[in-house]
């Protein structure tokens, strides 16, 4: 209370009771809020001391007939104040109201004595004033829409065809039984790392075979966990000695042939079986030369 002036208090707003509450309403009032913020009942309050302060000093001001009368003076000339403040406002509102009709009135009359040809024209230059706003709009969000595409574009994204494992384990060249391994053997102890995309064994080499999987997660797994039969373990290392990322628009090309075009769904079988064909001379070469 003592860092604030009496007059921009609100004593009976502490008090909760109206301006033209009595001696016995105030001295009940206090009574009853002192209760409340006393600070031995409000020990882990900070505030309580200073709330039970403002309590007495509105008391003590309200119950002095001289005080009181000088307050209330104050209190009701700022309360008048706030009033003529109020409704000045408002008379300044109505007057811009006033004015901006009394601009649209002469604007209409304005236009209503211009010829059709002069119509048309305010017609026009109102609509490339608008129509310039317009396409800045559209063109701010056409350039908003190619920097959101052009950066899921540069995203970084799994392509398997880069990211080959080479399996190897022990096998004689004239073993039937390869080490004890077949693609179905394999691809059991593989698929639970995640979807296979491209499992091959080498045509000519016993013990060897490429694969590829569709996530990043699941090659990576394999690489480090798998280990196969314990009586001939497995050896999985990256083709290219280490993970490959690449972005969205060099991971694949769009096709010219609509998806559901018969057309674009038999070049697409013939590109994997090319793909699988080509990946079977790269297992030979290298077999050669080892």
């Amino acid at each position: 209370m003592s860092k604030k002036n009496i007059e921009d208090v609100d004593l009976y707003a502490i008090l909760e009771i109206e301006i033209s509450a009595t001696e016995s309403e105030i001295k009940k009032a206090y009574r009853k809020k002192a209760l409340q913020c006393h600070p031995d009942k409000n020990p882990d309050d900070p505030k309580a001391a200073e709330t039970f302060h403002e309590l007495s000093r509105a008391l003590e001001i309200l119950t002095d007939v001289s005080a009181r009368s000088a307050y209330d003076k104050v209190l009701r000339a700022k309360a008048a104040a706030k009033l003529r403040h109020k409704e000045l406002d408002s008379k300044r509102q109505k007057l811009k109201e006033d004015l901006e009709r009394r601009e649209r009135e002469a604007t209409q009359s304005q236009y209503s004595n211009l010829t059709d040809e002069q119509k048309l024209a305010a017609e026009i230059q109102r609509l490339q004033k608008e129509g310039s706003r317009l396409l800045q709009e559209e063109q701010q969000r056409i350039k908003e829409e190619i920097q959101k595409n052009r950066s899921k574009f540069n995203e970084h994204v799994w392509d398997s065809s880069l990211n080959r494992i080479k399996i190897k384990w022990k096998a004689d060249k004239n073993d039937p039984n390869n080490g004890g391994y077949d693609e179905s053997t394999l691809r059991r102890f593989l698929k639970k790392y995640g979807e296979i995309s491209v499992l091959i064994f080498s045509p000519k080499k016993k013990g060897s075979a490429l694969v590829e999987f569709s996530s990043k997660e699941a090659s990576e797994m394999a690489v480090e966990f798998e280990k196969g039969l314990p009586e001939n373990p497995l050896s999985l290392k990256w083709l290219n000695n280490k993970p490959v990322l690449t972005t969205k628009k060099n991971a694949s090309t769009s096709s010219l042939v609509s998806e559901r075009d018969y057309e674009s769904i038999v070049l697409r079988k013939m590109r994997q079986a090319a793909e699988r064909q080509r990946l079977i001379e790269e297992m030979l070469k290298e077999d050669k030369g080892l």
